[in-house]
């Protein structure tokens, strides 16, 4: 019955993708070649060619970066495919985003090649990054353990920062908002002989609204306005030994403090109490010294040594500390006998240490990992193969792959097929929490397979994606006190690999320049369901829609955003569904100079990310950008 179900749910997705297809081919052979590709990182750990990948990736450049209409970080990727939000309000609040239906815990977030985020939660917070330190944002739809190991079983995020190239360029940007809020950063960067250099400055600020919602839930209510204020830092630079021989650095740090309510249980009575001024005292710092270089025309080496913290003091009068330290070492390697013909070969060796109030200490773990690649071309036939061995000092062994192909149908059109296995590694709450954490829990392991067809013209792009992926040995609560450990303190429950889940869906996009206006927009499908008892998970929607428009003139420029998300099942109860607009201006009052306005949430929609805490509602900004020479 669940089978015929599950059939049922698909059948409408895939037969709007079967009339999309029938649509996009007979255009195709119309549709002039276009060019050059993008190049990309995240594919296959190599700079490649967009077109030479056999994988789901999307770029999000500087260009439409600075342009977008878009809060913050996880606002700006939550308008692509694939991709849905989580924020415990509006921003400033704790955020993270879900890939392909999969939890925040399995979305791997790289900086420059830097794995970030809490190993006690096992997450990435997006509140604490600023989109003014971003060139640009590269996202691998699918498993990708097979590349970068534990954690990408939604698939890859990599936030890539500034670097320096040509004159000295300087950029500048200082707007206000409603409810207090402010925004400023500056930045300058560019290359001189040998050298080249980037440095930002900026800071973000609001006085904010009530974090979670009156007669909520759980009764954290608490009245008073949750703002926040984030101070960001990068400083980076490096130097050209020899031609295609670079040695650089790179400090990108980010301190966030904000409000938020919730309960603190103080003696002697242990009680909820709401009252307090919550405050989480949050800081993130990636550090990378690196070299990268060519040996010969044929071979290029790389290494990377990096050092990652992430630093939370949460609470009010009994406050709770969270920190993550990360020191990575990667060597890679690539050989490319021909143009069209690559082989990759790194090794990673990460560390990784916790400290905790909870933990009463440090608590370490580490991981080696040996990477095999390989990325080629046979005419109209692409190949992609990847395979990856971790070796954990607690949870143990793990071995993953993928094999991708897709064939050039016609010129612009193209069909590929990725198969592939990943893993989430278990958090160290899941391993050592007390009354929570078993240190026998093993990793989440996941099968995943997708079919796409992808259209590239001269002024369109389109493409149409199925997917399924199975997860297994999911790690959640256990509440039935038997399989939990005879120590008293869990008789309450436990951590445990209990529960299957499916994860499929199909994703639509497309993108269309007509004369001055850029019009693209995505339509998602995802059905998440939990094997064992039908439900689908909770925050995962059956459907999100958005639309965007940008008119580009002399002087004048205007853009629109439309977002449409679906109910949401969550703790019992149902979430609505919502519909966000956006809207921008901006105009070049100078060559350098140019006054930018933007209405979010135009039409004061009230919703909820996560139940029972509201996010914002209409909010005005006007601001002024300056980009031009420096000294």
């Amino acid at each position: 019955m669940l089978r015929a179900q599950a059939s049922t749910r698909v059948a409408a997705p895939s037969l709007l993708i079967l009339s999309f297809i029938a649509a996009v081919v007979p255009c195709a052979a119309q549709t002039p070649p276009f060019g050059l590709a993008p190049v990309v990182i995240t594919g296959n750990r190599e700079p490649t060619p967009l077109d030479r990948i056999v994988g789901d990736i999307v770029v999000i450049d500087a260009e439409r970066i600075r342009a977008s209409s878009a809060d913050s970080v996880e606002d700006l990727l939550r308008r692509e495919g694939g991709i849905q939000l989580s924020r415990n309000g509006g921003p400033g609040q704790s955020a993270s985003v879900l890939l392909r239906g999969v939890s925040a815990s399995g979305t791997l977030v790289l900086v420059d090649g830097v794995r970030i985020g809490s190993a006690t939660l096992g997450q990435v917070d997006f509140a604490g990054i600023a989109l003014s330190q971003i060139e640009r944002i590269e996202i691998l739809r699918g498993p990708a353990s097979s590349l970068y190991g534990a954690d990408a079983v939604g698939g890859v995020v990599q936030i890539i920062t500034r670097r320096g190239t040509g004159a000295p360029r300087l950029t500048a940007e200082v707007a206000l908002g409603e409810l207090h809020s402010s925004r400023f950063n500056a930045a300058l960067s560019g290359a001189s002989g040998a050298l080249d250099y980037a440095a930002l400055l900026g800071q973000e600020a609001s006085r904010g609204i009530s974090a979670v919602k009156p007669d909520d839930t759980f009764g954290l209510f608490n009245p008073d306005r949750d703002g926040y204020r984030r101070t960001d830092l990068q400083a980076g630079g490096g130097i050209t030994l020899a031609p295609g021989h670079r040695v650089g650095a790179t400090v990108v740090a980010n301190r966030l403090r904000s409000q938020y309510d919730g309960a603190e249980y103080l003696p002697p009575t242990f009680d909820p109490d709401p009252t307090g001024d919550l405050r989480n005292r949050f800081d993130t710092q990636v550090a990378t010294l690196d070299y990268r270089g060519e040996l010969t025309k044929q071979w290029t080496t790389t290494v990377q040594l990096s050092t990652q913290s992430d630093k939370l003091l949460s609470g009010d009068r009994d406050p709770s500390r969270f920190e993550t330290r990360r020191r990575q070492l990667t060597w890679q390697g690539a050989w490319t006998p021909l143009a069209d013909q690559q082989f990759m070969a790194a090794f990673e060796r990460l560390e990784e240490r916790v400290e905790a109030t909870v933990f009463g200490g440090s608590l370490r773990r580490h991981t080696n990992a040996l990477v095999l690649g390989y990325t080629g071309s046979f005419g109209p036939l692409k190949v992609q193969a990847d395979g990856r061995h971790d070796r954990n000092s607690v949870y143990g062994d793990v071995s993953t792959g993928k094999l991708g192909l897709a064939v050039d149908l016609r010129a612009g059109l193209t069909l590929r097929a990725v198969g592939g296995t990943a893993f989430r590694a278990p958090t160290f709450n899941d391993l050592y929490y007390p009354g929570f954490g078993v240190s026998t829990v093993g990793p989440e392991r996941a099968r995943s397979i997708e079919v796409a067809l992808q259209w590239q013209g001269l002024d369109t792009s389109a493409s149409a994606t199925l997917y399924r992926n199975r997860v297994r040995d999911l790690i959640a609560y256990e509440s039935d006190r038997s399989f939990c450990p005879a120590d008293p303190a869990y008789d309450f429950g436990c951590a445990r690999n209990v529960n299957r889940a499916t994860l499929q869906g199909a994703t639509l996009a497309a993108r269309h320049r007509t004369g001055a206006i850029t019009w693209r927009a995505t339509i998602d499908f995802l059905d998440a369901k939990d094997d064992a008892t039908g439900e689908r998970l909770p925050r995962r929607a059956a459907h999100q829609e958005s639309l965007g428009a940008e008119w580009t003139g002399e002087a004048w420029s205007a853009g629109a955003d439309l977002l449409r998300v679906g109910a949401r099942p969550e703790g019992g109860a149902q979430l609505p569904a919502y519909l966000l607009v956006d809207l921008q201006a901006r105009y070049r009052i100078a060559p350098r100079w140019r006054l930018e306005a933007r209405l979010l949430n135009a039409f004061d929609r009230q919703y909820e990310a996560v139940r029972d805490y509201p996010a914002l509602g209409r909010q005005a900004w006007l601001g002024i950008r300056y980009d031009g020479l420096g000294f």
